[in-house]
């Protein structure tokens, strides 16, 4: 099904290329567009796992270098029976955690150091379950192109604004619509990429959520790694890279009122309130002190 989704998005994208170019450029703009696109995604398919990486600083680590983190990630991938994931530290006092990779054999796990020490052993173990929850259910690929699509939605919202104003489209001044349609662009398309990124990214946190669960038999222990998460004063900076809000464990923008509508997580409180229901059908291994 996400292999699906993947396709969809990727046609989309290009669509909406061309769409802008030719309402910019003609025909010429239209190909343009389309060359872009295609680069696009061919960028995001093979170096997603690279591009996010690099936009967050993470630093790979190896068992000498964090003991504890490569222990408890290489714990969750053996129960999960995957690949040894990338083990990354991402140079960050606000707590949080992603997964990225196109797939089971190019992934990466990172966590920020706030996360490294605000959790206790077994609250990471459920926070690195969650993520390998992530890569099993093939997640971390359609969540870098939803947040490349938003990008790129970005990008060419800001195009169709200017070129609307100043009247640069380029099939001919006959063409009254043109600014007009330029306009709408600008204003409906990065809604509707937040529609798009709101509704693929609330259900993948539910499912990863009980699945991680049951790979690590904690799902209490993730719910106190959420609560936790959730109540730090401390949020990532993501002023300049917004779209990949929905890659984190938890919502690292602070929403409020009529905008946490739009939020790219499902509230935190819903989420606890599913893992308690969950521990409650699955034995479960409590904190050892570790």
């Amino acid at each position: 099904m996400n292999g699906f989704k993947i396709i969809i998005m990727m046609l989309a994208l290009v669509i909406l290329f061309m769409a802008v170019g030719y309402f910019i450029g003609g025909r010429g703009g239209m190909v343009v567009a389309f060359v872009l696109a295609c680069a696009m995604n061919i960028l995001t398919y093979w170096h997603s796992d690279k591009l996010i990486l690099k936009v967050y600083k993470a630093r790979e680590v190896s068992e000498t270098d964090h003991p504890r983190l490569y222990r408890v990630v290489k714990r969750v991938a053996t129960q999960a029976m995957i690949p040894m994931p990338k083990v990354c530290i991402v140079p960050s006092k606000a707590p949080n955690a992603f997964a990225t990779g196109r797939n089971v054999e190019n992934s990466a796990v990172a966590v920020t150091e706030g996360l490294l020490g605000l959790l206790r052993e077994d609250e990471l173990e459920g926070v690195i379950g969650h993520e390998i929850a992530h890569i099993l259910n093939k997640d971390m690929l359609i969540g870098t192109i939803a947040a490349t699509f938003a990008g790129a939605i970005g990008i060419l919202a800001s195009i169709a604004r200017w070129g609307a104003i100043f009247g640069g489209y380029g099939r001919g001044s006959d063409n009254r619509g043109g600014g007009i349609g330029l306009l709408v662009a600008a204003i409906v398309a990065p809604l509707v990429a937040l529609i798009l990124q709101t509704a693929i990214s609330r259900q993948r946190e539910y499912k990863a959520d009980a699945k991680g669960g049951l790979i690590t038999r904690k799902p209490v222990s993730l719910a106190s790694a959420l609560e936790k998460l959730h109540r730090s004063p401390v949020r990532m900076n993501l002023d300049r890279h917004p779209a990949t809000a929905n890659l984190m464990i938890i919502n690292p923008l602070s929403g409020r009122g009529f905008t946490s509508l739009f939020s790219t997580h499902p509230p935190v409180e819903k989420r606890i309130e599913k893992l308690h229901k969950l521990a409650e059908e699955i034995p479960y291994q409590g904190y050892a002190g570790v």
